[in-house]
């Protein structure tokens, strides 16, 4: 994987992924664009949404939404790093139960979602959920 961080102007940089996405970041705690803190913040949702769904979706439930509130903590001081993060999953389908929606987050946190097994080496991961039934 390969990836290329462009200097815009101020604290404002461009990222590109090998696939040719780009995305604004800022340096400036989020003034004109995401901080890249932020974005690994939204990263380790993204991961586990993907993988949560999938693995529904593998299961032939009907999901129709899955939403990661994330909250976290960070160290003070340098290094800011990331000490407790928090997934809460808002999955939304109908006749979903849960256990089959805890299966789906434990295999994401324990086995498949890279960023969150990544991040796991250094902070306090925890995960929580909740269904909405589809009337």
């Amino acid at each position: 994987m390969e990836a290329r961080v462009k200097w815009v102007e101020g604290m404002t940089f461009l990222g590109e992924s090998a696939s040719g996405h780009q995305i604004l970041m800022d340096g400036n705690a989020g003034d004109k664009a995401p901080s890249p803190m932020e974005m690994v913040l939204m990263s380790v949702g993204g991961c586990s949404a993907i993988d949560v769904v999938s693995i529904l979706q593998k299961g032939r439930l009907d999901v129709r939404d899955c939403e990661v509130k994330l909250t976290s903590e960070r160290r003070e001081e340098a290094p800011r790093l990331f000490t407790h993060i928090n997934l809460h999953f808002v999955v939304t389908g109908k006749d979903l139960t849960d256990k089959q929606v805890e299966r789906a987050v434990q295999l994401s946190a324990e086995k498949y979602c890279s960023v969150s097994l990544m991040l796991g080496q250094t902070a306090k991961i925890t995960h929580s959920f909740e269904i909405q039934e589809l009337k």
